[in-house]
């Protein structure tokens, strides 16, 4: 059976782990792969992890130091150890039963990088300012890497496990998905999507991207060019 790993990077989810990480094991059709890496949350969610998660996945890292999504994805990249790599956020915005369709075609040996996409196909997912500005982002993104996509900035993002961990990531936030993003593109891979569902939280809900990462995308993308 194929394998899978799953990196989901977890911060101040204690309402989402345990939750998300049961629909991850209901995902039929591949050997799996969990891991978790928890970036110094502060909300109990660390307890949460060592009392109910643990036993449920493979494993799970503890930062000693709050860095950001990209810092835990760094982590979590270099453990692991399937011939396909996803990442799964830790709420639940994204279904994991969609898996299927995003790492698929990259097992099947026809893309090397798929990311699952919220806007192909004329879906309109999310909330207006949020998809106002990831347009933006992408299309900004586009221009510098040639790339055709509807959706960088989206979590479902699955690599042959030796592209992903051949490269070195440096940022430690959200400036991860223009980051890699813009390195695959210097290596000359296209990037395949495929349309997914999204079901979006706002702030209140726990949402944690904010405005100063949209600028830092901003900058990832002029930095970070092929």
């Amino acid at each position: 059976m194929s394998k899978l790993s799953i990196i989901i990077p977890c911060y101040n989810e204690k309402e989402n782990i345990v939750r998300i990480v049961k629909k991850v094991l209901e995902v039929p059709q591949y050997e799996k792969e969990i891991i978790v890496v928890d970036d110094c949350s502060t909300d109990g969610t660390r307890d949460i992890l060592k009392e109910q998660v643990e036993s449920l996945v493979t494993k799970v890292l503890y930062q000693e130091v709050n860095q950001g999504k990209g810092a835990a994805l760094r982590a979590g990249f270099a453990q692991a150890t399937g011939e396909v790599v996803i990442v799964q956020d830790a709420d639940d915005e994204y279904d994991p039963m969609e898996y299927p369709k995003v790492v698929q075609p990259v097992f099947d040996g026809t893309y090397p990088v798929v990311y699952g996409s919220r806007f192909l196909e004329g879906k309109r997912e999310g909330y207006f300012a949020n998809r106002v500005a990831n347009a933006f982002l992408t299309l900004l993104s586009n221009l510098f890497t040639g790339q055709k996509l509807t959706d960088m900035e989206t979590c479902y993002k699955a690599f042959r496990r030796e592209i992903i961990q051949s490269i070195t990531i440096v940022e430690n936030r959200f400036g991860f998905e223009p980051e890699i993003t813009a390195k695959l593109s210097g290596r000359g891979i296209k990037i395949h999507e495929v349309p997914i569902s999204y079901y979006p939280r706002t702030t209140q809900e726990g949402k944690k991207i904010g405005i100063r990462d949209g600028l830092r995308a901003l900058y990832c993308i002029a930095k970070y060019k092929k």
